[in-house]
Protein backbone atom coordinates (compact mmCIF):
# COMPACT_ATOMS: atom_id res chain seq x y z
CA UNK A 1 0.00 0.00 0.00
CA UNK A 2 1.26 3.08 -1.28
CA UNK A 3 0.98 6.47 1.26
CA UNK A 4 0.43 10.06 0.22
CA UNK A 5 3.57 11.34 2.54
CA UNK A 6 6.11 9.15 -0.18
CA UNK A 7 4.27 10.40 -2.92
CA UNK A 8 6.29 12.56 -5.07
CA UNK A 9 6.06 14.54 -8.70
CA UNK A 10 8.35 16.51 -11.43
CA UNK A 11 8.60 17.40 -14.99
CA UNK A 12 10.19 18.36 -18.05
CA UNK A 13 9.84 20.97 -21.12
CA UNK A 14 8.60 19.03 -24.35
CA UNK A 15 10.21 20.13 -27.37
CA UNK A 16 7.46 18.09 -29.48
CA UNK A 17 4.34 17.71 -27.70
CA UNK A 18 3.67 14.23 -26.19
CA UNK A 19 7.41 13.75 -26.57
CA UNK A 20 9.10 13.20 -23.38
CA UNK A 21 12.35 13.97 -24.24
CA UNK A 22 15.40 12.06 -24.21
CA UNK A 23 17.67 11.94 -20.82
CA UNK A 24 15.32 14.37 -19.37
CA UNK A 25 16.28 16.75 -17.13
CA UNK A 26 13.41 16.96 -14.25
CA UNK A 27 12.18 19.87 -12.10
CA UNK A 28 10.45 18.71 -8.91
CA UNK A 29 7.14 20.01 -8.30
CA UNK A 30 5.93 20.95 -4.76
CA UNK A 31 2.55 20.33 -4.01
CA UNK A 32 -0.31 19.24 -1.36
CA UNK A 33 -1.96 16.89 -3.54
CA UNK A 34 -3.39 16.29 -6.99
CA UNK A 35 -5.85 14.90 -9.28
CA UNK A 36 -3.53 14.19 -12.21
CA UNK A 37 -4.81 10.85 -13.45
CA UNK A 38 -6.18 8.94 -16.97
CA UNK A 39 -9.73 8.68 -18.25
CA UNK A 40 -11.59 7.36 -20.74
CA UNK A 41 -14.50 8.14 -23.36
CA UNK A 42 -16.49 4.95 -23.51
CA UNK A 43 -18.07 3.55 -26.86
CA UNK A 44 -20.85 0.64 -26.34
CA UNK A 45 -23.09 -1.06 -28.89
CA UNK A 46 -26.85 -0.48 -28.70
CA UNK A 47 -27.58 -3.75 -31.40
CA UNK A 48 -30.22 -5.43 -30.02
CA UNK A 49 -30.05 -9.74 -29.05
CA UNK A 50 -33.12 -11.59 -27.67
CA UNK A 51 -30.91 -11.89 -24.71
CA UNK A 52 -31.03 -8.71 -24.01
CA UNK A 53 -27.50 -8.93 -23.28
CA UNK A 54 -24.59 -5.82 -24.03
CA UNK A 55 -22.39 -7.87 -26.17
CA UNK A 56 -19.93 -5.04 -26.79
CA UNK A 57 -18.00 -2.11 -25.14
CA UNK A 58 -14.93 -0.21 -26.05
CA UNK A 59 -12.66 2.46 -24.25
CA UNK A 60 -12.49 5.33 -26.63
CA UNK A 61 -9.86 8.52 -26.48
CA UNK A 62 -7.45 8.89 -24.00
CA UNK A 63 -6.99 11.86 -22.10
CA UNK A 64 -4.85 13.22 -19.12
CA UNK A 65 -6.50 15.69 -16.49
CA UNK A 66 -6.74 16.80 -13.10
CA UNK A 67 -4.74 19.44 -10.77
CA UNK A 68 -2.58 19.57 -8.29
CA UNK A 69 -2.49 22.12 -4.99
CA UNK A 70 0.51 24.15 -3.64
CA UNK A 71 1.15 26.27 -1.40
CA UNK A 72 2.85 29.27 -3.02
CA UNK A 73 6.27 29.72 -2.83
CA UNK A 74 9.12 31.70 -4.55
CA UNK A 75 10.70 30.66 -7.60
CA UNK A 76 8.67 27.42 -6.98
CA UNK A 77 6.30 28.01 -9.40
CA UNK A 78 7.73 30.04 -12.23
CA UNK A 79 7.65 27.58 -15.18
CA UNK A 80 3.83 26.66 -14.72
CA UNK A 81 3.30 30.70 -14.50
CA UNK A 82 4.58 30.86 -17.38
CA UNK A 83 2.87 28.27 -19.23
CA UNK A 84 -0.11 29.00 -17.66
CA UNK A 85 -0.35 32.68 -18.76
CA UNK A 86 1.53 32.53 -22.14
CA UNK A 87 3.67 34.60 -21.82
CA UNK A 88 7.84 34.36 -21.05
CA UNK A 89 9.95 35.84 -18.04
CA UNK A 90 11.34 39.28 -19.02
CA UNK A 91 13.58 41.18 -16.88
CA UNK A 92 11.66 39.43 -13.97
CA UNK A 93 7.63 40.28 -15.51
CA UNK A 94 5.75 37.77 -16.75
CA UNK A 95 2.66 38.93 -18.88
CA UNK A 96 -0.08 36.97 -20.39
CA UNK A 97 0.84 35.78 -24.13
CA UNK A 98 0.08 33.14 -27.04
CA UNK A 99 2.94 31.18 -25.96
CA UNK A 100 2.16 27.23 -25.66
CA UNK A 101 4.64 24.93 -23.91
CA UNK A 102 3.62 21.07 -22.79
CA UNK A 103 5.46 19.18 -20.12
CA UNK A 104 5.94 15.49 -19.29
CA UNK A 105 4.88 14.89 -15.77
CA UNK A 106 6.22 12.42 -13.82
CA UNK A 107 4.66 10.89 -10.58
CA UNK A 108 6.56 9.04 -8.57
CA UNK A 109 5.33 6.59 -5.45
CA UNK A 110 8.28 5.66 -3.65
CA UNK A 111 7.54 3.37 -1.25
CA UNK A 112 6.44 1.16 -4.26
CA UNK A 113 8.63 -1.53 -5.18
CA UNK A 114 10.00 -1.53 -8.82
CA UNK A 115 7.70 -4.66 -9.68
CA UNK A 116 4.71 -2.70 -8.98
CA UNK A 117 5.20 -0.16 -11.48
CA UNK A 118 5.96 2.78 -9.32
CA UNK A 119 6.64 5.71 -12.27
CA UNK A 120 3.76 7.28 -13.85
CA UNK A 121 4.81 9.27 -16.60
CA UNK A 122 1.77 11.90 -18.01
CA UNK A 123 2.68 13.39 -21.59
CA UNK A 124 1.61 16.32 -23.44
CA UNK A 125 0.81 18.06 -20.52
CA UNK A 126 -0.56 21.71 -21.01
CA UNK A 127 -1.26 24.11 -17.83
CA UNK A 128 -4.95 24.54 -18.35
CA UNK A 129 -6.15 26.60 -15.13
CA UNK A 130 -4.81 28.77 -11.66
CA UNK A 131 -6.40 29.31 -8.65
CA UNK A 132 -4.53 31.24 -5.56
CA UNK A 133 -5.95 32.39 -2.77
CA UNK A 134 -5.36 34.68 -0.06
CA UNK A 135 -7.02 34.61 3.31
CA UNK A 136 -5.65 36.40 6.67
CA UNK A 137 -3.63 34.34 8.58
CA UNK A 138 -3.01 31.29 6.84
CA UNK A 139 -0.72 30.42 4.15
CA UNK A 140 -1.39 31.35 -0.08
CA UNK A 141 -2.58 27.98 -1.21
CA UNK A 142 -4.14 27.25 -5.15
CA UNK A 143 -3.90 24.91 -7.79
CA UNK A 144 -2.58 23.96 -11.18
CA UNK A 145 -4.85 22.54 -13.44
CA UNK A 146 -3.57 19.89 -16.24
CA UNK A 147 -4.86 18.67 -19.34
CA UNK A 148 -2.46 15.81 -21.28
CA UNK A 149 -2.28 13.21 -23.79
CA UNK A 150 -1.27 10.06 -22.21
CA UNK A 151 -0.08 8.08 -19.49
CA UNK A 152 2.60 5.15 -18.88
CA UNK A 153 3.19 3.14 -16.42
CA UNK A 154 6.80 1.72 -16.02
CA UNK A 155 8.87 0.03 -13.41
CA UNK A 156 11.93 2.43 -13.87
CA UNK A 157 11.85 6.20 -14.47
CA UNK A 158 12.93 7.71 -18.09
CA UNK A 159 16.15 6.30 -19.07
CA UNK A 160 18.84 8.52 -18.03
CA UNK A 161 16.99 11.09 -16.09
CA UNK A 162 18.26 13.26 -13.32
CA UNK A 163 16.71 15.92 -11.13
CA UNK A 164 17.19 19.24 -10.37
CA UNK A 165 17.23 20.19 -6.73
CA UNK A 166 13.80 21.26 -5.43
CA UNK A 167 13.35 24.90 -3.89
CA UNK A 168 13.07 25.28 -0.47
CA UNK A 169 11.94 28.49 1.06
CA UNK A 170 8.70 29.03 2.86
CA UNK A 171 5.31 29.82 1.31
CA UNK A 172 3.51 33.45 1.17
CA UNK A 173 1.05 33.80 3.61
CA UNK A 174 -2.05 36.29 4.19
CA UNK A 175 -0.78 38.37 6.67
CA UNK A 176 2.52 39.61 5.00
CA UNK A 177 2.04 41.88 2.04
CA UNK A 178 -0.40 44.28 0.31
CA UNK A 179 -3.13 45.10 -1.46
CA UNK A 180 -3.77 48.15 -3.74
CA UNK A 181 -7.33 49.13 -5.22
CA UNK A 182 -7.42 51.74 -7.43
CA UNK A 183 -4.03 52.69 -6.70
CA UNK A 184 -5.01 53.03 -2.92
CA UNK A 185 -3.23 50.76 -0.35
CA UNK A 186 -7.12 49.02 1.35
CA UNK A 187 -6.83 47.33 4.62
CA UNK A 188 -10.12 45.99 4.77
CA UNK A 189 -9.91 42.87 2.48
CA UNK A 190 -10.92 39.74 4.05
CA UNK A 191 -10.07 37.60 0.99
CA UNK A 192 -8.92 37.71 -2.22
CA UNK A 193 -8.96 35.23 -5.04
CA UNK A 194 -8.05 34.77 -8.75
CA UNK A 195 -8.79 32.64 -11.15
CA UNK A 196 -7.44 32.06 -14.76
CA UNK A 197 -8.90 30.03 -17.32
CA UNK A 198 -7.60 28.93 -21.14
CA UNK A 199 -10.30 27.22 -22.39
CA UNK A 200 -8.20 24.10 -23.25
CA UNK A 201 -10.34 21.47 -25.32
CA UNK A 202 -9.33 18.09 -26.74
CA UNK A 203 -9.57 17.21 -30.54
CA UNK A 204 -9.92 13.45 -30.65
CA UNK A 205 -9.28 12.42 -34.35
CA UNK A 206 -10.15 8.91 -36.36
CA UNK A 207 -7.74 6.22 -36.45
CA UNK A 208 -5.69 7.55 -32.92
CA UNK A 209 -6.96 7.01 -29.34
CA UNK A 210 -5.07 9.87 -28.32
CA UNK A 211 -6.33 13.49 -28.62
CA UNK A 212 -4.37 15.84 -31.24
CA UNK A 213 -2.68 18.78 -29.33
CA UNK A 214 -5.42 20.74 -27.75
CA UNK A 215 -7.20 23.97 -29.43
CA UNK A 216 -7.15 27.00 -26.95
CA UNK A 217 -9.62 29.29 -25.90
CA UNK A 218 -9.48 32.78 -24.31
CA UNK A 219 -7.05 33.74 -21.77
CA UNK A 220 -10.47 34.45 -18.67
CA UNK A 221 -8.66 35.59 -15.72
CA UNK A 222 -11.68 36.43 -13.25
CA UNK A 223 -11.79 36.71 -9.12
CA UNK A 224 -13.16 37.33 -5.96
CA UNK A 225 -12.40 40.12 -3.31
CA UNK A 226 -14.75 40.32 0.10
CA UNK A 227 -13.93 43.72 1.95
CA UNK A 228 -15.47 44.50 5.38
CA UNK A 229 -18.63 46.80 4.29
CA UNK A 230 -17.58 50.48 5.90
CA UNK A 231 -18.97 52.76 3.16
CA UNK A 232 -20.33 52.14 -0.75
CA UNK A 233 -16.76 53.51 -2.80
CA UNK A 234 -16.17 50.15 -3.70
CA UNK A 235 -20.23 49.00 -4.25
CA UNK A 236 -20.85 52.18 -6.21
CA UNK A 237 -17.61 50.74 -8.42
CA UNK A 238 -20.13 48.26 -9.56
CA UNK A 239 -23.29 49.70 -9.69
CA UNK A 240 -21.85 52.90 -12.19
CA UNK A 241 -19.21 50.13 -13.91
CA UNK A 242 -16.02 51.68 -12.89
CA UNK A 243 -13.07 50.48 -14.38
CA UNK A 244 -10.46 49.71 -11.62
CA UNK A 245 -7.09 47.97 -10.66
CA UNK A 246 -5.67 45.66 -7.71
CA UNK A 247 -2.25 45.06 -7.04
CA UNK A 248 -1.75 41.98 -4.70
CA UNK A 249 2.04 41.81 -3.09
CA UNK A 250 3.26 38.79 -1.52
CA UNK A 251 6.51 38.95 0.65
CA UNK A 252 8.34 36.66 2.44
CA UNK A 253 12.52 36.83 3.48
CA UNK A 254 13.18 39.88 1.22
CA UNK A 255 11.37 37.53 -2.14
CA UNK A 256 7.98 39.07 -3.73
CA UNK A 257 5.89 38.98 -6.28
CA UNK A 258 3.55 41.49 -7.28
CA UNK A 259 0.60 40.41 -9.22
CA UNK A 260 -1.12 43.63 -11.35
CA UNK A 261 -4.78 43.90 -12.44
CA UNK A 262 -4.40 47.15 -13.84
CA UNK A 263 -8.03 46.99 -15.22
CA UNK A 264 -10.88 45.40 -13.40
CA UNK A 265 -14.49 45.29 -13.73
CA UNK A 266 -16.62 44.45 -10.79
CA UNK A 267 -19.44 42.28 -11.73
CA UNK A 268 -20.93 42.31 -8.33
CA UNK A 269 -21.62 43.66 -4.75
CA UNK A 270 -23.33 41.85 -2.28
CA UNK A 271 -23.05 42.62 1.57
CA UNK A 272 -25.29 40.06 2.12
CA UNK A 273 -25.71 39.45 6.08
CA UNK A 274 -26.45 36.03 7.72
CA UNK A 275 -26.94 36.06 11.58
CA UNK A 276 -24.47 39.17 13.70
CA UNK A 277 -21.67 40.24 13.09
CA UNK A 278 -19.60 42.16 10.55
CA UNK A 279 -21.26 42.80 7.31
CA UNK A 280 -18.55 41.46 3.94
CA UNK A 281 -19.06 43.01 1.01
CA UNK A 282 -18.38 40.20 -1.53
CA UNK A 283 -16.82 41.83 -5.10
CA UNK A 284 -16.65 39.45 -8.04
CA UNK A 285 -14.21 41.01 -10.82
CA UNK A 286 -13.01 40.36 -14.36
CA UNK A 287 -9.72 41.17 -15.27
CA UNK A 288 -9.56 43.01 -18.76
CA UNK A 289 -6.81 43.82 -21.02
CA UNK A 290 -4.68 46.95 -20.59
CA UNK A 291 -3.82 49.23 -23.38
CA UNK A 292 -0.51 50.69 -20.97
CA UNK A 293 0.79 47.65 -19.85
CA UNK A 294 -0.82 45.69 -23.00
CA UNK A 295 -1.66 42.45 -20.73
CA UNK A 296 -4.57 42.03 -18.37
CA UNK A 297 -1.96 40.98 -15.53
CA UNK A 298 2.07 40.96 -14.71
CA UNK A 299 3.62 39.42 -12.66
CA UNK A 300 6.80 41.05 -10.80
CA UNK A 301 8.80 38.87 -8.84
CA UNK A 302 11.98 40.31 -6.75
CA UNK A 303 14.22 37.42 -5.50
CA UNK A 304 16.74 38.25 -2.58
Amino acid sequence: MSDASRHEMSQVLETVYGVTPTTPVLTPIRHTSTTLGLSKDSAQSEELHPNRQIQCFRHGMRQVSGDYGIEFSAESFDDQLEAVLGGTWTADVLKAGVVRRSFSILRHFTDLQSADKPFHLFAGCEYNTLTLSVTPNTIVTGAFGVLGQDLGVDTVEPTGATYDASTTDCPFDGFTGEILEGGVSIGIVTEISLSLDNGLEPRPVVGDDKTIRPTIGMSNLSGSMTVYFEDSVMLEKFINETSSSITLTLERGGNSYVIDLPNVTYTGGQPDISGTGSIVLTMPFQALYDETSESQVSVTRTIA
